[in-house]
């Protein structure tokens, strides 16, 4: 029996693989641009204004079909691109060391899961356990392709080399013509620890959908390729015990990785309802502090002995509210009292005939 290495069950971020994935594929593709020239090879010139055409720079000469039409202009039948593709683009991308790594530990932990290996497409029922673990002593002597069939049939991974191989056809597109005319499901991989792979490697690649890879020199494009988790992968002993050392566990840093020490997840038990409703939790909560007689919670803006429960202090704002209205009031009636009557004596002046003598016609304004 061999242990279980730590990498096995770290934790698996889906997210982190997609995105690390999508960039490592990315360095991969080659340069492609048209021509610099391209639809600028001629010497056309614009006809002006006055001629019942557009101002398009035009071929120039007569005797042709060529003759007389529009050039240059992305708008026009054998024009030049509008912002052509150039060679210097940004093809690569750059991708932290930490995030590479944390997305393989991910994608090795998944392939311990036959849910997520099933899932994947990989037809792994007849197989004896995952991970899948050969001995040395069955590997090592392998030097021949048919040999390498025989081992994969022993351990019962030759249904899924067969289903890899009859996935083979043709692909739908443009692709055809640019040297990646066929498709194909992957395979098993078999990850081995030797420092040189020559006759494993000879042995292997003749069957389809199989790949190799070094423990040492894992990748993420063939542990979930599409960035899909959960490839069926085949162990060396040899190799599986060396995980430990490449990638280290929680308590012991990596061997090959300098200062590196495996991600922790968050959460050992991810069932948060499990452990909020347990007795050890349960039994250490506060109860609840609320009256017998509230059956319902009263709204603070509305219910003022409410708002000086939250808000002590809103008692004095209330208080101080009061008090500038009762002034205001105050002030607004002395702003509206009426204005004091006129004396007894002033009304015996003014309806007296010795102060307003009645005037004469002749002193009366003319009336128009």
């Amino acid at each position: 029996m061999i242990p279980l290495p730590a990498v096995l069950v770290s934790p698996i971020r889906n997210d982190i693989v997609q995105f690390v994935h999508t960039n490592l594929r990315k360095n991969g593709r080659q340069p492609y641009a048209v021509s610099p020239k391209a639809g600028m090879q001629t010497a056309a010139e614009s006809w002006g204004t006055g001629r019942a055409v557009s101002r398009i720079p035009r071929v120039p000469g007569g005797g042709t079909h060529r003759a007389g039409q529009g050039a240059f202009g992305n708008m026009c039948r054998g024009g030049r691109l509008f912002s052509p593709t150039k060679v210097y683009r940004r093809w690569h991308r750059k991708v932290n060391k930490g995030q590479r790594r944390y997305a393989v530990c991910s994608a090795l932990a998944a392939t311990a899961l036959p849910a997520l290996v099933m899932s994947r497409g990989h037809h792994i029922d007849h197989v004896p356990e995952i991970p899948l673990v050969v001995a040395d002593s069955a590997i090592d002597p392998i030097k021949k392709t048919k040999e390498a069939v025989a081992l994969l049939k022993s351990i019962k991974a030759h249904e899924d080399v067969y289903k890899s191989k009859n996935s083979r056809k043709i692909r739908s597109g443009k692709g055809k013509a640019r040297n990646r005319r066929r498709v194909q499901l992957k395979g098993p991989l078999v990850i081995h620890s030797r420092p040189k792979s020559g006759k494993l490697a000879k042995a292997f690649r003749n069957i389809s959908g199989v790949d190799l890879a070094n423990v040492r020199q894992l990748d993420l494009l063939q542990l979930a390729p599409g960035g899909h988790l959960g490839r069926f992968i085949i162990w060396t002993e040899s190799a599986f015990k060396q995980l430990d050392k490449v990638f280290g566990t929680w308590k012991k840093d990596s061997e090959q990785k300098l200062g590196y020490r495996l991600p922790r997840a968050v959460m050992h038990n991810a069932d948060l309802d499990r452990i909020i409703n347990s007795d050890e939790i349960q039994s250490i909560i506060r109860p609840k502090r609320r009256p017998p007689f509230i059956t319902h919670r009263k709204n603070p803006l509305r219910n003022i002995g409410a708002m000086i429960k939250l808000n002590p202090w809103s008692m004095e704002v209330k208080r101080r509210n009061l008090i500038r209205m009762q002034k205001a009031k105050v002030a607004e009636k002395k702003k509206l009292k009426p204005k004091p009557r006129a004396t007894k004596r002033f009304l015996e002046l003014l309806l007296s005939p010795a102060v307003a003598p009645p005037r004469s016609d002749a002193e009366m304004p003319p009336k128009f």
